[in-house]
């Protein structure tokens, strides 16, 4: 196997005094982002429906971005902690598995992935773009995900939402360009997390296979850590990517491409 290369991270004098809000930002990847964000030196504001690890340099507010409501709410109560949003990062998401496929998927369920994966992001963005665009910048990055390109029947309801995240992510950096905000999609594929972990646990479960032998299809040998998205994304909403916008950065160890 491979051995995780991630390099430690390191101070970013381009995220100091930045003004962070992270959904889903409790654990996994959204608290590697944080982590690596506060390292920088940015003031963050995770939110998420219930805390998680506790982390220094950042603020908690309980949020449900699954509503209109809950998203004007964060945003409100995140712009008033930190005096202004600079950066979003719209990780929340979540799948539930189906192993009967896709057609087995009743229509609750499609309306939940639709409001956790896609609109969740699209209400927080209505409510936070506008900010950024009066003060002339910002970043959105979206976490969307490699099943987004390469679905699966178990879980098609979580990739049609993600998938729908990315064309809408390339339509709306072309609108916000002009007002200096980049938006920028990255992709992870499978990362060691406690979300993900489950998952993996679920759409194995009743077979001969072991979640961990998931990893044999991934060229680069293991699979991903949360780090590793953190730093891709700490240096998406640095200065140093300021020509970086309406792009979709898959970030999978190489698996996509072996599907």
């Amino acid at each position: 196997m491979v051995k995780n290369s991630v390099l430690d991270t390191t101070p970013d004098a381009d995220l100091r005094g930045k003004r962070v809000l992270i959904t889903g930002g409790s654990r996994g990847i959204g608290l590697g982002i944080a982590r690596r964000l506060v390292a920088g030196g940015a003031a963050v504001v995770t939110a998420a429906r219930a805390p998680g690890e506790p982390l220094p340099g950042t603020t908690f507010v309980k949020a449900d971005v699954r509503t209109a409501e809950g998203a004007r709410a964060l945003a409100e109560a995140a712009a008033a902690e930190l005096g202004g949003i600079d950066i979003l990062v719209n990780n929340a998401g979540a799948a539930r598995p189906y192993p009967g496929g896709a057609l087995s998927i009743d229509d609750a369920e499609w309306r939940d992935a639709l409001d956790i994966n896609y609109l969740a992001a699209v209400r927080l963005d209505a409510a936070v773009a506008p900010i950024m665009a009066e003060a002339g910048s910002g970043v959105i990055v979206h976490v969307s995900s490699i099943v987004a390109l390469a679905p699966l029947p178990a879980v098609l309801h979580y990739a049609a939402a993600k998938a729908a995240l990315i064309a809408y992510s390339k339509g709306l950096a072309a609108e916000l360009a002009p007002k200096g905000v980049r938006v920028i999609t990255v992709s992870p594929g499978q990362v060691a997390s406690p979300g993900a972990d489950e998952l993996r646990r679920e759409l194995t479960r009743g077979t001969d296979i072991d979640p961990s032998a998931l990893q044999a299809g991934i060229p680069l040998g293991r699979i991903g850590d949360p780090v590793d998205i953190a730093e891709l994304v700490a240096f998406l909403v640095s200065g140093r990517a300021s020509w970086i916008t309406g792009t979709n950065i898959v970030i999978d160890g190489g698996e996509h491409p072996a599907l």
